[in-house]
């Protein structure tokens, strides 16, 4: 296979380095970044994070449109797509890696990235977690509990970006000619 038309997916919760290891490995492999968040929607339509989460929560057409936006992007050619749902939504993907990390590491990275108090953080993200999991399996029919489509599992508690960005690179070069 041609580097041009290598697809990973890489999946994983708010906290766990999904942007940040997302972006090395396209970064290390020439390939291009794919990585649509609520964040970007709101920034768009100049709304805060949680206007566009509770908007979500209520009208399944928010994650459609970024799912779908995503998609297009992805299947044009070789990517990185980085998403909650990329392991899911590109089932083609050539490499599909699930990251993981204790609910605490989580909210601690959420708390270094963006600030506020580690409770605070940690009640938001287990209550995004929640409203995540409805709302996909609502949607889609998709447990992101449940990631045994993935190719390669990652604890990314005790590892940095750079590690965790290294073991995939390594499994993908199994992909290249």
């Amino acid at each position: 296979m041609k580097k041009e038309t290598l697809r990973i997916a890489i999946s994983g919760k708010s906290g766990c380095g999904n942007t940040t290891v997302s972006k090395l490995v396209a970064e290390a492999l020439g390939l291009r970044f794919i990585n649509l968040t609520f964040r970007n929607l709101a920034q768009e339509q100049g709304k805060e994070l949680a206007e566009i989460l509770a908007l979500a929560a209520q009208d399944d057409a928010w994650d459609k449109e970024l799912d779908l936006r995503q998609l297009a992007l992805a299947r044009e050619a070789g990517c990185v797509l980085g998403s909650r749902l990329a392991i899911w939504l590109l089932p083609e993907a050539d490499l599909k890696v699930y990251l993981s990390a204790r609910s605490e590491t989580r909210a601690g990275r959420i708390v270094k990235r963006e600030g506020g108090t580690l409770a605070e953080v940690a009640a938001f993200t287990a209550e995004r977690d929640r409203q995540d999991r409805e709302r996909y399996l609502r949607i889609y029919g998709i447990d992101n509990d449940a990631y045994a489509c993935a190719d390669l599992v990652l604890s990314t508690d005790d590892l940095e970006p750079q590690e965790v960005a290294r073991r995939i690179i390594q499994k993908a070069e199994r992909y290249l000619s």
